[in-house]
């Protein structure tokens, strides 16, 4: 009897082993932030390009070195034309951005909450995403000249669909259950859009603005590259006029870092209006 009462005493009494997720080797990799292993791999990639470049004495008319992209991109920014020209792509980007960001969720909810609006309406808009937009962009040049307009409408044009088909999904992700049980209680149209279908939708709308806000920078530079006498496409095209491959790297790069600077301020925001949910990069680190 007391030999049992010692062997269970000591059974309470043994530590628990540590399970696989508390393990020190993945204490140390939570310390580590994520993005850091994409620079090292990044930097990486940049040793072996210059590297492979002067070994094999690549011209730069081909492929430049890494160096003198650095080059041609400090040269840029310290006589101004990169700057100059950066801000007149932003432009274009945020205000296309905004007019499809508007003109999407505004005919998401008209074709989710009006039946007669869905079967008129979201039918034509699926026919004109049938066009490829980069067969439109001259015919935006032609129309309203080379200026910012035409710029402006074709960002508008390519970032108003997917942000269109995201919004009304997630106007319908709506469970049918919950919006009768408001509908039973007296709330309106409006009081069960706000309090239901809005919350609902907004993950699925933040999908469709991370999407969005990436084709908006391609949309200004395929307009740029069709007609333009600024911005940073007409500035990769008279690089590549004068053979100046190392400025159409540059360019490119710039191009990169706008790209990737909005789209981390999309997230941001999804992440501060949509907290209760979490984002598939913190679902696959609690792995």
């Amino acid at each position: 009897m007391s030999t049992r009462h010692t062997a269970d005493r000591e059974a309470v009494a043994a530590p628990e082993a540590p399970t696989s997720s508390d393990t020190p080797v993945r204490r140390r990799r939570r310390r580590v932030p994520e993005i850091t292993y994409s620079v090292l791999v990044f930097v990486g990639l940049l040793v072996v390009w210059q590297v492979v470049v002067k070994v094999f004495d690549v011209s730069d008319i081909l492929v430049p070195a890494p160096t003198a992209v650095a080059d041609s991109l400090v040269d840029g920014f310290r006589d101004g034309s990169l700057v100059t020209q950066s801000i007149v792509t932003l432009k274009e980007i945020l205000i296309g951005f905004g007019i499809a960001v508007g003109s999407a969720l505004v005919s998401a909810v008209l074709i989710t909450q009006f039946r007669t609006v869905e079967r008129v309406l979201f039918p034509l808009l699926i026919l004109t995403q049938t066009i490829p937009k980069v067969a439109m962009a001259p015919l935006l040049i032609v129309w309203f000249g080379i200026g910012i307009s035409s710029k402006v409408l074709t960002v508008a044009l390519i970032a108003f669909f997917p942000l269109l088909i995201n919004a009304v999904l997630g106007f319908r992700s709506a469970a049918y259950e919950q919006v009768e049980m408001l509908r039973s209680f007296g709330a309106s149209r409006m009081q069960v859009m706000r309090h239901l279908q809005i919350p609902s939708a907004l993950p699925h709308i933040f999908a469709g603005l991370e999407v969005a806000v990436i084709l908006s920078v391609t949309g200004a530079v395929v307009a740029e590259f069709v007609g333009s006498s600024e911005g940073l496409g007409y500035l990769i095209q008279a690089s590549n006029f004068t053979l100046d491959v190392a400025r159409t790297f540059a360019v490119i790069v710039v191009l990169s870092a706008i790209g990737i600077a909005l789209h981390a301020i999309v997230v941001q925001l999804g992440k501060w209006l949509i907290f209760w949910t979490s984002t598939p990069t913190d679902t696959a680190s609690g792995i």
